[in-house]
């Protein structure tokens, strides 16, 4: 989503927007990601079914969820529907632009803690959505996944910050860590052995913990290891536990085996 000058919406696309004035026959709104761009909700698209009294649905200062149905021909002004957005849609894209609010006003936080103006912290913004698909998620995958700013390109003082903010303030479904493993053996049983040393590790897979570890074949002698678990501490802990279950099961077996994080 943009706020950029010159951005519109497509036809389709679920838009966050606020009534400003409530008329007989519809509503006026301002889309808040879209810069002077508004647009009009007909009272036939306020409510399923009959619309007797529209200030029964819909007030000024209200913010809605709505469905671009038809973009005008000057570009500024559109034509949007609440009915047909679900509650459940309605309910996912509000705390969806929610996250993105939030996430704002980390960056705005961080551009203070490094000294950087505010065309900075603008330029910044951009370049984290674009790389991640949102500023929300920019955060999340720091808070998840070590080094995901570092792998995207940026680079600078102001990563430390970023990722510190982003465990302290973004409460992820996971955090995943990812390593290389390095196995060989010298066995005509070798394939076996291995197979046993990966399926070690991925017996640790405890779901009413929600721990999952899967181990991947990238070309003998190199194997991945991926692991998810509920926080840093939990996955700093089970990355130990199953590289030197692998470790273990190499070395018992006459093999040689070595773990290396990304």
């Amino acid at each position: 989503m943009s706020n950029q000058p010159g951005a519109t919406p497509e036809e389709g696309e679920l838009v966050v927007a606020t009534i400003t004035t409530v008329k007989q026959n519809g509503a006026y709104v301002l889309l808040d990601e879209f810069e002077g761009i508004e647009g009009f909700i007909f009272i036939g698209e306020i409510a399923s079914g009959w619309v007797k009294n529209i200030r029964g649905f819909v007030r000024e200062g209200q913010r809605v969820i709505c469905k671009v149905m038809r973009t005008r021909r000057d570009g500024t002004s559109l034509e949007l529907s609440l009915k047909s957005v679900s509650e459940e849609r309605r309910r996912d894209r509000l705390q969806e632009w929610k996250n993105e609010q939030r996430a704002h006003q980390l960056l705005k936080v961080l551009g203070e803690k490094v000294g950087w103006k505010q065309e900075e912290i603008d330029e910044q913004a951009v370049e984290l959505a674009d790389a991640f698909g949102g500023l929300y998620t920019a955060f999340e995958e720091a808070a998840m996944q070590e080094g995901a700013l570092q792998n995207a390109g940026f680079e600078g003082d102001w990563l430390a910050p970023f990722i510190e903010l982003a465990v302290e303030n973004i409460i992820p479904p996971f955090v995943e860590v990812r390593g290389k493993l390095t196995l060989s053996i010298n066995d005509t049983n070798g394939v076996a052995v291995i197979r046993s040393a990966l399926e070690a590790a991925e017996s640790l897979t405890n779901e009413e913990e929600e721990i999952d570890v899967k181990c991947f074949y990238d070309g003998a002698p190199s194997y991945r290891l991926e692991l998810r678990a509920p926080d840093f501490k939990v996955a700093e802990t089970m990355w130990e536990q199953a590289t030197q279950a692998v470790v273990n099961h190499m070395t018992a077996a006459g093999g040689e085996a070595s773990a290396e994080r990304e």
